[in-house]
């Protein structure tokens, strides 16, 4: 078993109750309706340095959820506040799409590590303000899959074409989970998996970093099932995808996005059966996309807490939580579906 440095209780608590992990990040930004001038910085006081630096940027920036870290951090606060009441016991950091390698779509790569240092020190802050002896909290710093892959072409005239090297994401991921440590984070979450080599770029840099800095903490792996296939984008099983990544030791492997719970059954099921020597994570959409919806999907609160109180009662679970079209609503009634349910037995190794 990994010797943690930070964290270190976790492995125990998921062994006495399945913990609660928070919602999406996105659904909630988009509550607030943010406009140009606000996701720059407007209602908020920046420092003349950052506003002079963030006016000089010249691509549009209102989409760009991970600059609000620096230009709006009372909104990203307040949603990591809401997780937390609502009995998050992890919450994740603003930094899905905070790699340089996403962040150059907005000219904003040299920007990366500012915004994972500032978006750790944000959840840690919320957490520390929530803990207790009795629920102790954790932030999770979260690394994206990047807009880009380097398992498929972009050009479907060209099958060897590439439009990252595996290098090259290495490089980004260790910017990123270096400024996640410094900024605090307790565990690191490599989510939304769809391209296995990413996640393979970032689980070397993960395991680079903690060589470097002498840091261990724990990993959670979550992939990505996209169709009724079965298969993440890049083409592999859950079975294959769960072999590929094993090696690292995570706390806990699971899956995420893309469907929701009623979907994801059968491949969680699958997990908790491959995957005896680790924990099982599962944070699903709020069902399928609908956009004629507020959040963008239709499922309400009962609903995907009723789902997750099945896959608990079933004993398939230690950590559930909620991806797209989730709220702190959705968080809230999640927890209480799953307060009295046993966790699903996991970390046989000694």
């Amino acid at each position: 078993m990994p010797r943690y440095t930070r964290a270190a209780q976790l492995p125990d608590l998921l062994r006495q109750r399945i913990l609660i992990l928070d919602g999406a990040m996105g659904t909630m930004i988009q509550r607030f309706r943010l406009s140009e001038a606000q996701y720059r910085g407007a209602g908020a006081a920046l420092d003349a340095d950052l506003s002079a630096r963030v006016a000089a940027l010249p691509l549009e920036l209102k989409g760009n959820n991970e600059l609000l870290s620096l230009t709006r951090p009372d909104v990203i606060s307040q949603i990591h506040a809401g997780y937390l009441a609502a009995g998050a016991d992890i919450i994740e950091t603003n930094t899905f799409g905070a790699i340089s390698v996403a962040q150059d779509d907005y000219g904003m790569g040299a920007w990366a590590r500012e915004m994972n240092l500032v978006s750790a020190q944000l959840a840690r802050a919320a957490c520390d303000r929530y803990a207790s002896p009795e629920q102790p909290r954790f932030v999770a710093g979260a690394l994206g899959p990047t807009p880009k892959t380097a398992s498929i072409s972009p050009d479907v005239n060209d099958p060897g074409a590439r439009n990252v090297t595996f290098d090259e994401l290495v490089h980004a991921y260790c910017e990123q989970v270096l400024a996640l440590i410094e900024g605090g984070a307790d565990l690191l979450l490599v989510e939304t998996i769809f391209d296995t080599l990413n996640a393979k770029a970032a689980l070397f840099a993960i395991e680079s970093c903690f060589e470097q800095s002498g840091v261990c903490l724990p990993i959670i792996i979550s992939g990505t099932v996209t169709d009724a296939s079965g298969r993440l984008l890049s083409g592999q099983t859950v079975a294959a995808f769960w072999a590929s990544v094993r090696h690292v030791q995570p706390l806990a492997i699971g899956l995420n996005c893309a469907l929701g719970a009623a979907l994801m059954k059968p491949y969680i099921q699958e997990l908790a059966r491959l995957a005896p020597e680790t924990f099982i994570c599962c944070y699903p959409n709020a069902g399928l996309p609908n956009p004629m919806s507020e959040t963008g999907f239709d499922e309400t609160p009962e609903v995907t807490a009723r789902l997750l109180h099945e896959f608990a009662a079933e004993g398939l679970v230690n950590i559930v939580g909620g991806c797209c079209g989730t709220t702190a609503d959705h968080i809230a009634a999640i927890a209480a579906a799953v307060r009295y349910q046993p966790p699903r037995p996991g970390w046989l190794r000694v």
